[in-house]
């Protein structure tokens, strides 16, 4: 706005010095005289102009420094009144949320009264609960005492004393049943974790005597210069041969023998025909011996599939997939507490055969099933798990039907089966390792050691039959129902299991399996 009026009042002004000049210009005439006083005229109508000029800006200046400074105490009252009204605002918020936190606190006092109180409730309700319970034993030892008043009115002392002290020793007994009981089941909750520990220091403690024999397979030569020729210039041929055979060749003071270390079988088993077929040729060099090697790997690939579908023809079990056969077959390098583990599938499926015909069963089916338990055993480092689940799913991607892959799953009681074949198999495959004679144990000490284990359940009071199963590792005892009640067979499983370790030496581990079993039988007639 104010620039608008200076606009104006100096329009005004240049207008009228404008017509003044015009008006007199218009009137002056040409004598010198006329000029000079035209031109002071001019000079005193500039001087005037500019002097009224000067005036105009000044008092605009001064409008306008006027009008800043009111506008400027307006700005000022303005946001003074602002910040009084944002002042008064905030002071409201704070109030608010100060309002809030209060009912927050005392949201969270309530909710800490509830619960207060319901802990007590529930305290209380406990407390009734224990209390009828108490009550309720009060009740029932109450009616004991009397009826044990009444019994002891016509004894004799010593009798009193003999029937209190037997009555003592049962509720005692039965009272260390039930904590028997209750330890064991703790205790198996936290017995995974101790027993891997154990296993664990067990197998570092004894893992390098049997590596030596699992691991290793020795080759006789004639000769120290055949180790000089096995070895080559500058150790080149063995270098070759481990680098073709991936296993490792011990050439050391031991005379006449190398010895051949991997923990594969069938790699070892490949460097030893490799190795005996160079020495026969007399040619040992890296090239060749990469050629023999694969020669030999080559052979007892073919060889392995010719195993397989032999075993499988002598049990009439078509195999037609040549994994399954070369698998089956790869099981002759197997063994398994020195028992060859081909061989003792094979007595496997036999048992499993005889046992299928005599209960009316598949007899193929269970022969097929026995041949293949063990499967899992023969394949390599890749396959996860135990060997029978490993086994399983290396059958089932074959195409194996349904009954054979449960019952190879099944034979070991890792997974739950559906069908009879896994018992079947379980049952044939104790039956084959535990033939005297078929592992390492001295028959002698095998037959003691069953002798040993049912002597010693049989001497614990209440026992009326004992069992060895399993080979020993499983040991059933069946108690008299009348004598012995359910706290009593915690008790005597525990006994029996303190005598064995004290008294009985034995690998792995025994089950020990308390029966009791009562039957009422009658008669219609």
């Amino acid at each position: 706005m104010f620039p608008i009026v200076i606009s104006a009042v100096i329009g005004l002004v240049l207008g009228l010095v404008a017509g003044y000049k015009a008006h007199d210009y218009m009137r002056r005439d040409k004598s010198p005289a006329a000029s000079r006083l035209r031109e002071a005229r001019r000079a005193d109508a500039d001087r005037e102009a500019k002097g009224i000029i000067r005036e105009a800006e000044i008092q605009a200046r001064s409008e306008v420094l006027k009008a800043r400074e009111s506008f400027e105490l307006s700005v000022k009252e303005q946001r003074r009144e602002l910040n009084e009204t944002l002042s008064g605002l905030n002071k409201r918020e704070q109030a608010l949320s100060q309002r809030e936190d209060n009912l927050d606190r005392k949201a969270d006092v309530l909710d800490r009264k509830e619960e207060a109180i319901d802990r007590k409730s529930a305290a209380a309700e406990a407390a009734l609960g224990e209390a009828k319970k108490l009550a309720a034993e009060a009740e029932t030892v109450k009616t004991r005492a009397e009826a044990f008043q009444q019994k002891l009115a016509g004894m004799t002392r010593d009798e009193a004393r003999k029937d209190l002290l037997e009555k003592a020793a049962q509720d005692v007994r039965g009272d260390l049943g039930v904590f028997v009981r209750r330890e064991k089941e703790r205790a198996e909750k936290d017995a995974r974790s101790a027993a891997r520990e154990i296993v664990l220091g067990a197998m570092q403690r004894y893992a390098a005597g049997h590596a030596v024999d699992a691991t290793t397979r020795a080759v006789p030569i004639s000769g120290d210069d055949v180790k000089g020729r096995i070895i080559g210039r500058e150790g080149r041929n063995i270098r070759a041969l481990e680098a073709a055979t991936g296993c490792s060749f011990l050439v050391d003071d031991t005379p006449d023998t190398v010895v051949i270390s991997a923990a594969d079988p069938v790699r070892r088993e490949i460097a030893a025909v490799a190795l005996e077929q160079l020495i026969s040729s007399g040619r040992i060099q890296p090239q060749r011996i990469e050629d023999v090697v694969e020669q030999v790997r080559g052979d007892m690939d073919r060889h392995f599939v010719e195993l397989g579908a032999a075993a499988a023809q002598e049990f009439d079990v078509p195999v037609s997939n040549t994994d399954e056969l070369r698998a089956l077959g790869r099981l002759q390098c197997r063994t398994s507490f020195s028992q060859n583990v081909l061989q003792h599938s094979k007595e496997v499926a036999a048992y499993a055969g005889l046992m299928a015909a005599e209960m009316g069963l598949d007899e193929p089916t269970a022969r097929r099933v026995g041949l293949l338990h063990d499967i899992g055993k023969a394949l390599d480092q890749t396959a996860e798990g135990p060997h029978a689940l490993a086994g399983a799913e290396f059958l089932r991607a074959c195409g194996e039907p349904a009954a054979v892959v449960d019952g190879v799953a099944g034979h070991h009681g890792e997974t739950e089966s559906q069908s009879v074949y896994a018992a079947l198999a379980s049952v044939a495959d104790a039956l084959s390792s535990a033939r005297p004679g078929a592992r390492s144990e001295n028959v002698q000490i095998y037959l003691n050691r069953l002798a040993d284990l049912e002597k010693i359940a049989l001497s614990c009071k209440g026992v009326a039959k004992a069992y060895a199963v399993q080979a020993g590792h499983d040991l059933r005892v069946i108690v008299d129902p009348d004598k012995t009640d359910d706290n009593e067979a915690a008790l005597l499983a525990a006994e029996i299991c303190r005598k064995i370790s004290a008294e009985v030496q034995f690998p792995g581990q025994i089950r020990v399996t308390v029966i009791r079993e009562k039957r009422c039988v009658e008669f219609a007639r």
